[in-house]
């Protein structure tokens, strides 16, 4: 089935001078862009974006998941953040996993029921409006698109009807009841077939007429206390009721007079900044895009920065995370110097930074203000848990996934607690004047740092305008707990001869991946302020341009329109 998806098509970069969406779903970015002309801002059509996707890619995201936000006020030059992750439930612990033969050597299976957090999106999306929208729509004005798309009804698209295909089977348990929702007569929708979600309007209805309470409290939040307690387990109404997002400061970094801008711990963004202050510290450029040289170093950079978060990512209002320290350029020369550039590394241990001196949908969204909003939305593993609380037509995440059942790891799981978290918005703005440069994502698990870091290096080392940064061959390295070795997949259209040069230094490699096995390096999304990946090109500060890329790799697409 993976060769059947064929990669024959080529795109030009959208330009604008309004607003600008990219999306992977061109129903969800023709969404945004009417609130972008209706007189919203980035923030009010990133939500509206939210929606639609959980309408028309239910696999990757939605309602029942978490989000997190990047938001660029143009007016002071000022990037904020929100963390829109739920919490473990209160009556979950490692002893009552203990009890029921879970450990770190047996942990708890991916779609089961303890793997369920609170849902954070919710929140986040009214909190989005509220803290950064225009006030000129108001929550239900920004979701009425959404609900009319899930009541009307849409056709599916082709990777979303795959995906849909591929982890039906979570639909179709005994014991998830309302799963059905989400089918068609008991299976999956196909390409081009229409597909009904009236469940789902009505949530986002409740949403839309009683704000936060309307998903946290009620009808809703009972339905889905129930579904997890027939399933044996324990988030309560307390658990719903008690959840805030959080209001959190971003962690930057600068590569080469770029400022990289991620969501701090418990998000996973530290990984990309880590990443970038050790590659800071070779001469990218000279060894050319996808070249042997630049694929082993930046694979062992990565391997560092991975290593080094698995291990210190954790929630913060639990176990403090020595952040300082892990992105000084001091440490990132430190682990520079650890790289051996014949060699691959076979490690997989955390450093020591101390006193040195996944599924998921990414889309941005930017205003004809100069206003950005970097955002994405996760289910964690397609459909979640794909548990459906009656009447609600979403589904539950498995973000759980993620905690640590090892005594004393910083990302343990432990009661009220946030896990580990893979999705990570980012925004790049001048490290000098402020001046945002662009706002971009790739989704995706353990890729995301991967193809943040890729996308990055795609534009400011090799020139490349949004489109082909993200149409550019990617890498993935991973470690295998089994065989206890990283494994480095190459995408289809990396080199023969630089393949078997990895090969030569010890890279355990898989090559070519193709067709809809491409899955594996995310699909992301950019938008970029004026030509500055060009060298010496600043962005404009009248007749600005936008310039935006959408993922081959996905169903979407970019659109603008221009200031009239």
């Amino acid at each position: 089935m993976a060769s059947t998806l064929e990669f024959i098509s080529r795109r030009s970069p959208i330009v604008c001078t309004g607003g600008c969406v990219a999306s992977s779903q061109p129903l969800a970015t023709g969404i945004g862009l009417d609130i972008l002309k209706r007189g919203g801002n980035a923030a009010d059509a990133a939500v509206a974006v939210a929606a639609a996707l959980n309408d028309t890619e239910p696999t990757s995201t939605g309602i029942g998941g978490d989000c997190f936000c990047l938001f660029y006020k143009a007016e002071n030059k000022k990037v904020y953040g929100l963390n829109g992750s739920g919490r473990c439930p209160r009556a979950l612990s490692l002893q009552v996993l203990k009890q029921q033969g879970f450990d770190q050597e047996n942990p708890v299976p991916p779609t089961h029921v303890h793997n369920v957090t609170v849902p954070g999106a919710a929140a986040a999306w009214a909190d989005t409006v509220d803290l950064f929208g225009s006030k000129k729509l108001t929550l239900a004005e920004i979701l009425q698109p959404a609900i009319e798309l899930a009541e009307s009804g849409f056709p599916v698209s082709e990777i979303s009807a795959f995906l849909w295909n591929d982890s039906a089977n979570k639909l179709q348990t005994p014991n998830n009841k309302y799963g059905t929702d989400l089918l068609v007569n008991g299976q999956a929708p196909c390409h081009g077939q229409l597909f009904r979600n009236p469940s789902l309007a009505n949530t986002f209805k409740a949403l839309s007429e009683l704000g936060k309470k309307g998903f946290y409290e009620g009808k809703i939040a009972q339905a889905i206390v129930e579904l997890v307690h027939n399933n044996g387990g324990l988030l309560d109404l307390n658990d719903l009721s008690s959840h805030v997002t959080e209001k959190v400061q971003p962690i930057c970094t600068t590569y080469k007079g770029i400022k990289v801008w991620e969501i701090p711990p418990n998000s996973q963004g530290i990984t990309v900044l880590m990443a970038l202050n050790i590659l800071e510290n070779f001469n990218i450029k000279e060894m050319g895009h996808n070249s042997a040289d630049y694929l082993h170093v930046t694979c062992e950079a990565l391997k560092l920065s991975v290593s080094d978060s698995h291990w210190y990512c954790a929630d913060p209002a639990v176990a403090p995370i020595p952040t300082e320290d892990l992105l000084s350029k001091v440490y990132g020369a430190r682990q520079a110097s650890h790289i051996n550039l014949k060699r691959a590394s076979e490690a997989n241990t955390h450093g020591s930074p101390f006193n040195t001196g996944s599924d998921t949908v990414y889309f941005t969204v930017v205003d004809a203000y100069g206003n950005a909003c970097s955002f994405i939305n996760s289910n964690y593993q397609d459909f979640g848990t794909g548990l459906v609380p009656e009447g609600c037509g979403f589904t539950l995440q498995n973000r759980g996934k993620n905690f640590s059942l090892l005594p004393g790891h910083p990302n343990c799981l432990l009661p009220g607690k946030r896990p580990f978290h893979t999705i990570i918005p980012a925004l790049a703005t001048t490290a000098d004047t402020e001046d945002l440069l662009c706002s971009f994502g790739v989704m995706g698990g353990f890729m995301q740092p991967q193809g943040h870091v890729q996308v990055v290096l795609n534009m400011a080392e090799f020139g490349m305008n949004p489109q082909l940064a993200v149409d550019a061959p990617r890498f993935f390295v991973e470690y295998d707990n089994k065989d206890k070795k990283w494994h480095l997949y190459l995408e289809e259209g990396i080199a023969c001869d630089v393949v078997e040069d990895l090969k030569m230094r010890g890279h355990v490699v898989h090559w070519p991946v193709t067709g809809h096995d491409r899955k594996l390096f995310g699909r992301g999304q950019i938008i970029s302020n004026g030509e500055w990946w060009r060298t010496g090109h600043i962005p404009m500060k009248n007749g600005r341009v936008w310039w935006a890329g959408s993922d081959p790799r996905a169903d979407g697409c970019a659109m603008g329109y221009c200031v009239v």
